[in-house]
């Protein structure tokens, strides 16, 4: 089993409203080797950010990868693209910091 968990840093208060985005994506549950995904908020007292995770499960790195080089992953993370009326929405995302790592143990199911 392969994992990636995306460690992303947004402003105060998106974290949950940005949950859904990652898991809501049809084409993702639909990519071999696929098993899961889970987005989970860090606890923490951090004043004007928060940090959330999203984690993958993957049947191996190749999945991954090709999930990765994907136009379905291209496609779930395009920006919306700005118009004159929202031309000032900027992104809540201050930074992000992604983890690749293999199982090598592990007790129960996934779900």
């Amino acid at each position: 089993m392969y994992i990636v968990t995306n460690q992303i840093e947004v402003k105060k208060g998106f974290a949950e409203k940005m949950a859904g985005r990652f898991t809501s994506n049809p084409q993702l549950k639909e990519m071999p080797g696929f098993h899961r995904v889970e987005v989970s908020l860090v606890e923490g007292d951090q004043k004007d950010t928060e940090f959330m995770h999203v984690s993958t499960w993957w049947a191996s790195q190749d999945d991954f990868e090709n999930w990765k080089n994907s136009d379905a992953f291209k496609q779930a993370h395009q920006r919306p693209k700005s118009s004159e009326s929202n031309a000032s929405s900027e992104s809540p995302v201050v930074g992000n910091n992604v983890v690749k790592s293999r199982v090598l143990s592990s007790l129960g199911t996934l779900e």
